[in-house]
């Protein structure tokens, strides 16, 4: 198979979702009048955060929803934090809230997530919301997930019966990705850096998933032949944006892989305006 035919393009993907998103917004506009609403809230002057922050405003203004940005210095307490999260959560033109992550290392988090309505959760990270996935009952799951298995319906790949490994148990992408499948009832391992023998649980994967962050973790002879494989990791090797994937490596063994830049994260944005419009949708019902 030529290298080009194996790519799973998340850039292309990301629009058509988008342009979904927009139709729907489109015609929550005309049937109810009301326009899906947005609010990110950035703690501090992370530059990465910055831009994420930048990249989701932008994808909101092309699909047609609203979005307004909460800035709080970094020094902000954990109850402003959470005083802020309640102000939106009574606010009913805002149909989504997302907390911009990683906070400041001295506000937690999980508090922060706890304090968001499920309903109006974007990030899918509210214990209600990760409690319905683990039952079966997927509504807004973490959305990086959720772009993943969204790319593999689109690109035909069989999940039931099939062995898929993720690299990474983090609450944003490892153990809801572990859900997923198993809702799809693949057989799922999940590693970690306490995992003996990395590579005696990837070379078996037919689904091969990594969310670590360590440039070029997983090499050629970790990967089965014909496997498909996903790169969630962003990090930096002599000056290029690279994933956890050694992709030039990689590459001639695989049926489908995500690139890094390019694949994984352009899709989680526009699952990210999915789940606005859905939550605006909800509450209007």
């Amino acid at each position: 198979m030529e290298s080009s035919n194996k790519l799973i393009d998340g850039r292309a993907l990301a629009k058509k979702i988008e342009q979904e998103v927009a139709e729907g917004v489109a015609r929550l506009k005309e049937e109810k009048g009301i326009t899906p609403g947005l609010s990110t809230i950035l703690v501090g002057d992370d530059e990465a955060s910055k831009m994420y922050v930048r990249l989701k405003h932008k994808a909101c203004e092309r699909a047609g929803i609203n979005a307004e940005d909460h800035t709080l210095p970094a020094d902000s307490t954990q109850e402003e934090l959470i005083a802020l999260i309640h102000s939106l959560n009574e606010k009913e033109d805002i149909h989504a809230i997302l907390v911009q992550l990683p906070l400041p290392t001295h506000l937690d988090a999980q508090t922060a997530m706890e304090a968001i309505a499920p309903y109006k959760d974007a990030d899918g990270f509210a214990p209600y919301n990760m409690g319905q996935l683990l039952i079966g009952n997927e509504g807004l799951v973490p959305c990086t997930p959720k772009g993943i298995i969204r790319a593999m319906e689109e690109y035909g790949v069989e999940i039931e019966g099939k062995n898929a490994v993720i690299v990474g148990h983090s609450n944003v992408v490892g153990k809801p990705m572990a859900a997923m499948l198993l809702n799809r009832n693949a057989t799922v391992a999940v590693c970690h850096v306490y995992t003996d023998d990395l590579k005696k649980y990837t070379t078996q994967a037919d689904i091969l998933i990594s969310a670590t962050g360590v440039p070029h973790l997983i090499k050629a002879d970790m990967v089965k032949d014909g496997a498909v494989v996903f790169d969630v990791g962003i990090g930096q090797k002599d000056g290029k944006v690279v994933g956890d994937v050694d992709f030039e490596a990689v590459l001639p063994k695989v049926s489908l892989i995500t690139p890094v830049p390019g694949g994984v994260g352009p899709m989680t944005i526009s699952i990210l305006l999915q789940h606005t419009l859905e939550s605006a949708r909800r509450i209007s019902e």
